[in-house]
């Protein structure tokens, strides 16, 4: 797939003016995002990657849309378990709600701009190097590993290097001030703990980055679809944040459909990279059409089992 570079531009002002239309329409008056609303926008996010997702089709070929499609809603899963430390970060800062939507907005966007370097750094060793492939894989298998020991339980919110070192080079006022990043006290410039809860989301995004952006280059090798995929997940991360809410909790088994899919592409990778060493047939390099269908049925049964469990659940409360 031939990518030129008006299409790149072309893409990225597309996105920067839904960016735009974002910070107009919603962030133009802070206020508490309902669930109407949220879901509203998790619709216009979704349709968008649709009809992105459709014209790589029409244009490019049944198998970029493919994996475009593919890699997108392997994106959007994986960050939909983002959400959960969202939330404990969310309250370890004590974000006052009205604000809440633009610490996501502008956490993801930075998030994006870091993936951006992820990316581009991958779509080059990976056309240099076919042992990145291995690599890849092992990491994929590693955090699939973690995931199921961890028993899909959420750990206590601890501050990460980067939100630390922002910390220490900053003095941090003791409140919000509206949504100012900056405030000056005493004749000194202090930050605000709205600029901090925006590094430690960024920064939380990007670790989840060294799990995602293996995965996706296990679905595509493109870094145009590996890029669009990522941004279309991201941008409508923030209003399913809102969308969902308590429901999140409620998905107690996604962490082990997440493990399942991860181990899957790093087992795919690993014998694309062995297909390349020319070590297994050709039929042992498994094609998207079946990475999409075990993905959308991992999704769908740790969904409906989730659900299934937190009903009986509810309805033993009341006995119990």
């Amino acid at each position: 797939m031939t990518v030129p570079v008006w299409l790149w531009v072309a893409t990225i002002a597309g996105l920067l003016v839904l960016i735009a239309i974002d910070l107009v329409v919603v962030d133009r008056k802070p206020h508490e995002v309902t669930t109407k609303e949220a879901a509203k926008w998790v619709v216009f996010y979704v349709s968008c990657a649709v009809l992105f997702g459709a014209g790589v089709w029409i244009f490019a070929g049944h198998d970029p849309g493919v994996e475009f499609f593919t890699g997108y809603i392997t994106e959007y899963s994986l960050s939909v378990d983002n959400l959960f430390i969202f939330m404990v970060i969310m309250a370890s800062f004590k974000v006052p709600v009205i604000h809440q939507h633009r610490v996501l907005l502008i956490g993801i966007l930075l998030a994006l701009g870091m993936r951006s370097v992820f990316i581009a750094v991958g779509a080059a060793l990976i056309a240099q190097f076919v042992w990145v492939f291995f690599v890849f894989g092992a990491v994929l298998v590693w955090t699939a590993v973690n995931m199921l020991r961890g028993n899909g339980e959420q750990e206590e919110y601890h501050e990460n290097a980067v939100t630390r070192w922002v910390r220490k080079i900053y003095p941090v006022s003791d409140e919000y001030d509206g949504h100012k990043m900056f405030v000056r006290r005493e004749g000194r410039r202090h930050m605000t703990p709205m600029f901090l809860v925006i590094v430690a989301i960024g920064s939380a995004d990007l670790l989840f980055a060294v799990d995602s952006i293996p995965a996706i280059f296990g679905i595509t090798q493109e870094a145009f679809l590996v890029f669009t995929a990522n941004a279309f997940a991201l941008m409508g991360l923030r209003q399913l944040f809102f969308l969902l809410g308590g429901l999140v909790n409620k998905l107690v088994y996604l962490s082990y459909g997440l493990a399942v899919i991860l181990g899957f592409i790093g087992a795919k990778l690993v014998l694309h990279a062995l297909h390349e060493y020319h070590v297994v047939p050709d039929w042992l390099d498994i094609n998207n059409w079946i990475s999409l269908g075990v993905i959308v049925v991992v999704l769908t049964v740790t969904t409906l089992a989730s659900l299934a469990k937190s009903r009986k659940d509810t309805a033993a409360a009341p006995s119990s």
